[in-house]
């Protein structure tokens, strides 16, 4: 098998083709009980030519058409009949594991995904196959383009290169090995190794896993220096290449030093040979945790944006995923495999901003790097820039980013030549950019530039829904973190943070987890464990509840806390009048004795 036939197999298997990666997850969908009316009325609002029906469990039971909806209009039926009773059932099905190519030649524009269950969770339209496959013919090209620079750089070498795969076969024979030993390239190929190197140790090598520098064999009489260095690949060996050494270590060998040093530190494989390095940014919109309707119609939205070249607004409070959905629509984006450079806007003194954002030349000013440095701009060249927190750009750094957006090209500090640029322009903020506007600290002309696609986050005390799935998240990854048992809230610890109002959104909730983590000893957190601001807030609730007539209830409750001070009142007697005393009686901490106290007026 030709080398270039292994790179399209190996691409062939990999996830970037598979239908999960494509398709439109968390689909809108009808139950069986909606009238044709209904689905008519939904597509319109949609703008799609199909809907999947689903029962209430999720199963999915077939697909109405927009062909089925104008027979049945064309006949002039009742419109308020079962929209299940002309369901197409006869619907081809796929998995979220299957390739594109092989469902690409399916003549259907919507296909349904089910897991192995049979539930409904995303459909694939022929728009999703031609991006997945766009995507999948550039990954080829650029392999193409490793394996032709490949062999370039192994016949311009002056060192004998050789290639072994993990059965010790040679794959490659470079000229200059062929013509030291006096064999043909064709004569080599496809044969064991040891049947025409002598005294090589390669297939060891491929066997070990241990790479060998410098160290001496006789071939035709002769000793020389070899380099046996093994390929690694999702962390086991595939092959190995051997190096003669005619006079010294070359760029080949030290190209391949590095990727070795990389492999040992279980980084991902990367194509060494290609024209521009990929540097996907790894995160996903399916990692971005949430299932409540105001995340998911955030997921569409980006999702959808994330295939044009359109620029991106991302606003929301501070704390709400903002960096996290700008990689997510990178990765998906057709920049993913040019750079993410973040820049976080309110971290730059106002005098650096220009050198960092478009660079300087040698001698731009005091203090300037020798051979000048590339600014932000310049990095980001065919992949993605993250402006985060542009609402803190002074005024003047405002109009120059405007002249960039607009001519698409940048000069450095102190330069004259100008650089033409190729990157995404992602923007995010917490503040009102509209409002800023308004009172002339944000140019309107910048603004409308940056928001051609807005994507707000809504707060976490917005999304409900989602808290209890992000408390599980962040507890399971910060035990993990600092090697604890899997620790977990009581309900009534769940049900406050329900209620609080978490300013801070996500990441405040995640600081908080990480404390009482690392504070409380016990497995299971109850709400006494909580900080004071959780309390406080829950009381604050309580307080502003309106006040209704007593129920047998709420008469019940009245009872209780009339017990429940008598109860606190007789172990201060007991204590002494020592708080601290009296909350170790009551098996409570001192602080929520304390809290217990304010609230009946115990002073």
């Amino acid at each position: 098998m030709q080398q270039s036939d292994w790179y399209v197999k190996d691409l062939y298997q990999t996830e970037i083709i598979m239908v999960k990666n494509w398709m439109t997850p968390s689909p809108y969908a009808i139950l069986p009980g909606g009238t044709i009316r209904e689905a008519a009325e939904k597509m319109e609002k949609l703008r799609v030519d199909c809907l999947p029906v689903i029962d209430d469990n999720e199963q999915f039971l077939g697909m109405i058409t927009l062909r089925n909806l104008f027979s049945h209009f064309l006949h002039e039926a009742n419109h308020e009949e079962l929209a299940s009773s002309f369901l197409n059932r006869n619907v081809v099905c796929i998995r979220p594991t299957d390739s594109i190519l092989d469902v690409k030649s399916l003549p259907y524009s919507h296909l349904p995904v089910l897991d192995d269950s049979g539930k409904l969770i995303g459909v694939l339209t022929q728009r999703d196959i031609l991006e997945g496959f766009s995507k999948y013919m550039y990954k080829l090209q650029q392999r193409q383009i490793s394996v032709e620079a490949l062999a370039a750089i192994s016949e311009s070498a002056f060192e004998g290169i050789a290639v072994v795969d993990e059965n010790g076969m040679l794959q490659e024979f470079n000229e200059a090995y062929c013509r030291f030993i006096d064999i043909k390239r064709e004569d080599a190929i496809g044969r064991h190794v040891t049947e025409v190197i002598d005294n090589t140790n390669l297939h060891i090598t491929v066997k070990t896993g241990v790479a060998q520098r410098g160290v001496l064999q006789n071939i035709h009489g002769q000793d020389m220096v070899v380099h046996r260095i093994p390929i690694w690949r999702e962390g086991r060996v595939v092959g190995a290449i051997g190096m003669l050494i005619f006079e010294g270590v070359s760029e080949v060998y030290k190209i391949y030093e590095r990727l070795q040093e990389s492999n040992r530190k279980n980084d991902p494989q990367k194509d060494l040979f290609t024209l521009k390095e990929e540097r996907d940014s790894r995160i996903t919109i399916d990692q971005i945790i949430g299932t409540s309707d105001e995340i998911l119609h955030v997921k569409r939205i980006a999702r959808k944006a994330a295939r044009t070249a359109a620029t991106v607004l991302i606003t929301g409070e501070s704390g709400t995923g903002k960096e996290m959905f700008a990689k997510s629509i990178h990765h998906l984006s057709p920049f993913s495999t040019g750079p993410f450079i973040s820049v976080n806007c309110g971290a730059i003194p106002e005098h650096l901003f220009e050198s960092e954002l478009f660079g300087y030349e040698e001698g731009a000013f005091t203090g300037a790097k020798k051979g000048g440095k590339p600014g932000k701009f310049e990095l980001a060249d065919n992949g993605t820039i993250f402006l985060d927190e542009i609402g803190e750009l002074p005024l003047v750094m405002q109009t120059k980013l405007l002249r960039v957006l607009q001519e698409k090209e940048v000069e450095r500090v102190g330069g004259v030549k100008k650089y033409q640029i190729n990157a995404r322009i992602i923007s995010a903020t917490n503040r009102d950019l509209k409002e800023m506007v308004d009172k002339g600290a944000f140019r309107e002309d910048l603004y409308y530039r940056i928001n051609i696609i807005q994507l707000p986050l809504p707060p976490l005390r917005e999304r409900k829904k989602d808290i209890p799935i992000l408390i599980a998240h962040y507890m399971k990854k910060i035990c993990e973190k600092y090697q604890v048992p899997v620790k977990s809230l009581s309900a009534e610890a769940v049900a406050a943070f329900m209620n609080y109002h978490w300013r801070g959104n996500i990441r405040e909730m995640a600081n908080t987890i990480e404390r009482i983590v690392t504070l409380v000893d016990r497995i299971t957190i109850e709400i006494r464990d909580l900080p004071l601001s959780i309390h406080n807030k829950i009381e604050e609730i309580q307080d502003t509840t309106p006040s209704k007539a007593p129920t047998l209830i709420a008469e019940a409750k009245m009872e209780g806390n009339l017990k429940e001070k008598e109860i606190v009142l007789q172990a201060l007697r007991q204590a002494g009048g020592n708080k601290s005393s009296a909350a170790n009686i009551l098996g409570i901490h001192r602080t929520t004795l304390y809290q217990k106290l304010k609230k009946h007026g115990i002073y």
